[in-house]
This record gives structure tokens, C-alpha cells and sequence, in this order.
């Protein structure tokens, strides 16, 4: 499975009265389908996988499978506080037809290198119709997906990439230079996504690209063609508001950057509490100015 292009991070949109709602993710997934992205990784934290029952998982799995078909490439997240947990998202996930799953080391447990091998190790030998791709991203978790679980996996011919959220370009160079034949590596961190593609990023796992598909897109197909100085310049518009989601209240600013793209994204789940009114405002000026 090949991890190529601008894969958005799924938001998860609730209605009125806080339930799912499938209709807007449907035309969220037609919006950025049209945009031009490679496929969709649903369940991750920008779709709030962690505030969501495990019915409702099941049908946000079901929604877009049945709206993607073979448009995209679709990676679920599927993840909990440890093995056993994990395994049981892994099962649904795999009932539901996905094989590519995204899985971070269990968050609470603080497992070590070995202890997080033995974590993958047990998921890969429990399912042998999966393609596992790593998922580091220490703020959330407090684990590293660190250099001895990178070498443990580099040969297996069922850990097929890397989403690298740390923020540190230095990984994306070390993994880029040490794991080139091993891993596909995708950027997680969108405000240094250009630094990542420069140190061979394949791919965009990106939560912006709910709001603003278009011109993410365009930084893709800039930067494939070898058009360097074209792509530099839509990530320089595109800057301030990806720093601004990054700086904090990711998911409430990517679904108020769905409402602002015309769709109704509902809030975030609690204990996330929604944008203020002077949060919003601040955000807006630098969406439209992100918008040319």
C-alpha cells in the first residue's frame, strides 16, 4: 500500500443534538475528494475517535467506506490504553473492510521501547490481513515511537510507514536518511509539512485539509512537479493559520474552519469547550486571509 498525497485527518461532525452526523461527513469527504486528496484516516484525534462509543466508530468506519469506495486510500485509527483494548479496536476495524490501520503507542501506560515492540509485535501476529503504519506523536501520548521500535519493524513487510507528529524536522531528516527503504514516511506536523517533503515525506496525514483542501492539494501537486518555489509560497499563505491550530484548540479550529468552508461541523466533545467569541474573530482574519 502506497501512502501518496494529501490524506486528511478525518473531523468527526455532530448535529444539533450531539449525534453523528453522517450527512455532513459525507459531504465533507465529497468536498476534499473533489479537491484532489489520495484518500481519508478516519478515527484518528482530529476525528475525536476518543470521545466516540464504539457503535459510533463502527458507523463513521461504515459512512466512509461506503462514500470513498475505491476513490481513495483509506487508513483508520484504532487505538486505546493498551493491548488488549487495541486489539479489540483493531478487530472492529478490520469487520468493517479496512487493512491499513494508523496505531500509536497506548496512551496512560507509558510502555518502554521494548514494552511498545512487544505492544506492535502482538497486534501484528493477532491479524495477518493488516498493514500497520506507525503513529508517533509524544504530546498526546508521552511515548516515543523511538529508534529501536523504528529498527525492530524495519524489515517487516506488514509496518509499511511512519506519521511522524513530534514537530521535529530532525525526525523526519533521521528517518528520511536511516529508514528510506524501510518506512513511508508522513508528515503529521502540518506547519514544517514542506521541510518533511524536502527530507522525503511521501505523504500529508492532515487535519487542515478539512477546511481548506484546495490549496493543500496545491501544495502537493506544486511540490511533485517540482515546482519548489511554488510550493513554498502556498505554505507561506498557508503558515499562519496552520500555526494558529497548532499553537492550541486544534480540532475546535479545524471544525470552525469546516463552518467557515460552508459546512456545519457541530462542536467539539467534551471536555473540549468551544471557540470564544474573540477566538473565532482572530481565527477568521487569518482563514480569509489564508483564502487569497
Amino acid at each position: 500500500m502506497k501512502m501518496k498525497g494529501i490524506l486528511p485527518a478525518l473531523v468527526t461532525p455532530f448535529n444539533a443534538q450531539g449525534d453523528v452526523d453522517h450527512d455532513q461527513l459525507a459531504n465533507i469527504l465529497e468536498y476534499q475528494l473533489k479537491a484532489g486528496v489520495s484518500g481519508f484516516v478516519p478515527l484518528g484525534s482530529t476525528g475525536e475517535y476518543y470521545a466516540l462509543t464504539n457503535e459510533e466508530r463502527r458507523q463513521v468506519l461504515k459512512t466512509v467506506k461506503t462514500v470513498v469506495g475505491d476513490r481513495g486510500t483509506l487508513i483508520a485509527g484504532a487505538n486505546g490504553s493498551c493491548t488488549r483494548e487495541v486489539l479489540e479496536q483493531v478487530k472492529q476495524t478490520v469487520d468493517a473492510g479496512y487493512h491499513n490501520l494508523l496505531i500509536a503507542p497506548p496512551y496512560y501506560a507509558l510502555p518502554s521501547q521494548e514494552e511498545l515492540i512487544g505492544h506492535y509485535q502482538a497486534i501484528l501476529d493477532a491479524f495477518s490481513d493488516i498493514n500497520l503504519v506507525l503513529y508517533n506523536y509524544p504530546v498526546r501520548t508521552n511515548v516515543e515511537v523511538g529508534p529501536s521500535v523504528l529498527a525492530a519493524f524495519k524489515d517487516h513487510p506488514r509496518v509499511i510507514g511512519i506519521k511522524e507528529s513530534s514537530g521535529s524536522v530532525l525526525r523526519a531528516v533521521e528517518i528520511g536518511n536511516t529508514y528510506k527503504d524501510h518506512y513511508q514516511l508522513s508528515c503529521g506536523s502540518d506547519d514544517v509539512a514542506f521541510d518533511f517533503f524536502m527530507w522525503g515525506a511521501s505523504s500529508w496525514i492532515c487535519g487542515p485539509a478539512n477546511c481548506f483542501p484546495d490549496q493543500v492539494c496545491d501544495f502537493y501537486r506544486r511540490f511533485s512537479s517540482g515546482d519548489l518555489a511554488g510550493a513554498q509560497n502556498v505554505m507561506r499563505s498557508l503558515f499562519p493559520v496552520m500555526a494558529s491550530m497548532e499553537e492550541g484548540k486544534f480540532i475546535q479550529k479545524v471544525k470552525y474552519g469546516c463552518e467557515l468552508a460552508g459546512f456545519k461541523p457541530g462542536e467539539a466533545r467534551m471536555p473540549l469547550q468551544p471557540l470564544t467569541s474573540e477566538e473565532k474573530a482572530a481565527f477568521r482574519k487569518i482563514f480569509e486571509a489564508s483564502q487569497g
